[in-house]
């Protein structure tokens, strides 16, 4: 796979190529995409999560929960 010169590139997609591939082993291409899609797909709940757990935290923050007398986060 060949860089373009579009200004976009980084430097460090062929590396991130051949670690793919790597990981990736002999597995057909076809299989590997519901590997790939299942990364993506917790990285996107995860990241809702954490948004979600940030405006709960804003929101209970004025009720009184925040702070060290009341309710606690686990983290």
């Amino acid at each position: 796979m060949t860089a373009k010169s579009n200004g976009a590139t980084l430097g460090f997609e062929e590396t991130l190529w051949q670690a793919a591939d790597k990981m990736r082993g002999h597995m057909d291409p076809s299989e590997y995409k519901h590997v790939a899609l299942g990364l993506i797909f917790l990285k996107y709940i995860s990241d809702a999560f954490q948004e979600r757990r940030e405006e709960i935290r804003k929101d209970s923050k004025g009720l009184g929960f925040g702070g060290s007398g009341g309710f606690r986060w686990l983290s």
